[in-house]
C-alpha cells in the first residue's frame, strides 16, 4: 500500500515530492490510519496474479476520508468510484476529506459522487491550499 501510495502520488501531484515524505507517511499509516481507519482494497486480477489496484481509508467516527488511492494505469476504471461507494457504505452518515485546490481532476470525481466544498484551508504538512469537500446522505 505504501508503494502504491508513492507511485500514485507522484503522478498526480509531481510538484511535490513524494519520495521526501515516504518515512513520514509509512509512519502515519502504520500509527495513524491502519489502527483507527476503515481500509478497503481494490484488485484486479489476471491468469498469473491479483495485483491490488487501490485502496480507501475512511474513519467512520470521525467521517474522514483520508486516502483513496488508484494506481495510474487504473484511472477511468471504475476503481476510484467503487472504492468511494463502499467508503459511503462504511460511513452512512457522511464523509469529511480534503483535496488540494489544484487537483481539478480529483475535484471533478468527488463532485461528480455528490460532494460539495464546505470550507477552504491550507494543508498543514505542505502548505498548499485545500478544500474540505463534504458528502451527506
Amino acid at each position: 500500500m505504501i508503494a502504491l501510495w508513492l507511485r500514485t502520488w507522484q503522478v498526480a501531484c509531481p510538484q511535490i515530492d513524494f519520495a521526501a515524505r515516504l518515512e513520514w507517511w509509512r509512519a502515519r499509516w502504520c500509527k495513524e490510519l491502519a489502527p483507527s481507519a476503515m481500509i478497503v482494497i481494490a484488485e484486479q486480477a489476471n491468469a498469473e496474479r491479483v495485483t491490488m489496484t487501490g485502496f480507501v481509508t475512511v474513519d467512520p467516527r470521525t467521517r474522514y476520508l483520508d486516502q483513496i488511492v488508484v494506481a495510474p494505469e487504473s484511472w477511468g476504471s471504475g476503481a476510484a468510484a467503487a472504492l468511494l461507494e463502499r467508503a459511503k457504505r462504511l460511513s452512512p452518515a457522511g464523509i469529511d476529506l480534503d483535496v488540494n485546490t489544484d487537483n481539478a481532476r480529483a475535484i471533478r470525481f468527488y463532485q461528480k459522487h455528490g460532494f460539495v466544498t464546505v470550507a477552504e484551508d491550507v494543508n498543514p504538512r505542505s502548505g498548499a491550499p485545500v478544500y474540505r469537500m463534504r458528502w451527506e446522505p
